[in-house]
């Protein structure tokens, strides 16, 4: 898969060439320094953006023979994202935002589904509270509530700590391998930081828009 841009007549290559295949509940750390490549990877999987040239399969799925609609809808109903800024609705509780993917996909018992979820990451006395009135890392479970409360096949977490401080950091990342294992959910996890890609079993290192490596362990 390749994805170029150009300004003007020139291209520039963000990625080249970059194949890989992914099993059903893998943990796999996405790996590289700013610019390589690595959140470009993240939205062609997601079908976020579309490849210059390739094709991304989602459990049998071709992407992008699919059009836009079929892609969203494809992301309903199977994949989940836990992004670095939270993107929580502001006017919404706690409860609300977890529910409100839910009650868009149909699902009859949103609500539960997304009380369950809030409890399970430790914030089941704060599901009537709006986003101001949580901290940062209790902001990021809500996230990771939303994300889980789908059933996704696959959840992109793109630098999902990167505005928590280390040790809501790490709560997080403790919380989100948790809920992988529990839920056989797999996880694609951005990031710049070694010590954190190390912890899963399976690293893909980016430079300058191509792969450099595929260690399992």
């Amino acid at each position: 898969m390749t994805k170029q841009v150009f300004a003007g007549t020139t291209a520039l290559t963000i990625l080249q060439d970059v194949s890989l295949e992914i099993g059903r509940g893998e943990a796999v750390a996405i790996l590289g320094a700013s610019g390589s490549g690595k959140t470009t990877l993240l939205a062609l999987l997601a079908g976020l953006d579309v490849p210059t040239a390739g094709t991304v399969h989602i459990d049998g799925a071709d992407l992008f023979a699919l059009d836009e609609d079929g892609r969203a809808r494809l992301r309903r109903d199977r994949v989940s994202f836990v992004f670095q800024s939270f993107q929580l609705l502001p006017a919404l509780t706690a409860l609300e935002n977890v529910m409100l993917p839910l009650e868009l996909a149909g699902k009859p018992d949103a609500r539960d589904r997304a009380s369950d979820w809030l409890g399970r990451v430790g914030l089941g006395a704060r599901i009537a509270h709006y986003p101001r009135q949580l901290s940062g890392g209790e902001q990021q479970r809500v996230a990771v509530a939303r994300a889980f409360a789908a059933d996704p096949q696959l959840l992109f977490a793109d630098e999902p700590t990167g505005n928590l401080d280390s040790s809501t950091g790490e709560e997080i990342i403790a919380l989100m391998f948790e809920l992988n294992r529990v839920a056989g959910t797999t996880l694609l996890l951005v990031t710049h930081d070694e010590l954190l890609a190390q912890r899963c079993p399976r690293r893909i290192g980016l430079a300058g828009g191509r792969l450099t490596n595929d260690e399992r362990r």
